[in-house]
């Protein structure tokens, strides 16, 4: 039995294709009161469907007490990394799908949204926890990390961030600990593996690798 009233669903995907595919996609029920494209999505919606920077924005702008009950945003995007995903949670976003999600997965993720609550996809949701039970890199540790990642030696990332060459030892051992790694090339694949590090982009502060047992042998770090 449909609802008497339809909620208000508004479609602000940048990819032009994914738009239609959305807008074909959610039409399909005849559950939503749809509309697409715009610079804002408009008063009355509940909902607001968008890709990855669109969804994150909006999030960061929509007020909190807008006509009772701010519009909730779901991303669907093809951005999988461990620290894209929290980046989207720390902003205020309410719901996360992956590209490839079923429809159905889709209507459910909209409806639930329009109903207040939250949706993550499963691998989603898998990749916050996973992130939520490791150790933090420190502020310090992912500048290290980022340079590390240039191949730069300890001089070059001491005289780079203006401190010691004993301070960038600790540092790099701080942070191959959380990142368990056994070398500094190791602790850069490691990083590039969970998306700490990304062309272009500086490593994530709050995502890193499991805690390791002390004491235990490594590399030299020189």
């Amino acid at each position: 039995m449909m609802p008497l009233t339809q909620p208000n669903v508004h479609i602000m995907h940048r990819d032009a294709v994914m738009t239609a595919g959305l807008h074909a996609l959610l039409a399909t029920p005849a559950e939503f009161a749809l509309t697409a494209h715009g610079c804002q999505p408009p008063a009355q919606a509940q909902v607001v469907v968008a890709d990855y920077d669109t969804g994150i924005e909006l999030a960061r702008q929509l007020p909190q007490g807008r006509f009772g009950q701010a519009a909730r945003v779901l991303i669907v995007t093809q951005r999988d990394k461990e620290w894209e995903v929290r980046t989207a949670m720390d902003a205020g976003v309410h719901g996360y799908l992956l590209q490839g999600c079923s429809p159905d997965e889709l209507v459910r993720a909209v409806r639930q949204l329009s109903q207040g609550m939250r949706y993550l996809s499963e691998a989603v949701t898998r990749c916050v926890a996973d992130s939520l039970s490791r150790e933090t890199l420190t502020g310090r540790e992912t500048d290290v990390l980022q340079l590390l990642a240039k191949g730069c030696c300890n001089k070059s990332i001491a005289r780079e961030l203006g401190i010691g060459v004993g301070t960038v030892k600790t540092h790099v051992k701080g942070l191959m600990s959380k990142l368990d790694a056994t070398a500094r090339t190791h602790a850069v694949v490691v990083a590039t593996q969970r998306g700490l590090i990304d062309a272009g982009r500086r490593p994530a502060p709050f995502i890193t690798g499991e805690p390791v047992q002390r004491g235990v042998a490594r590399q030299s770090l020189q």
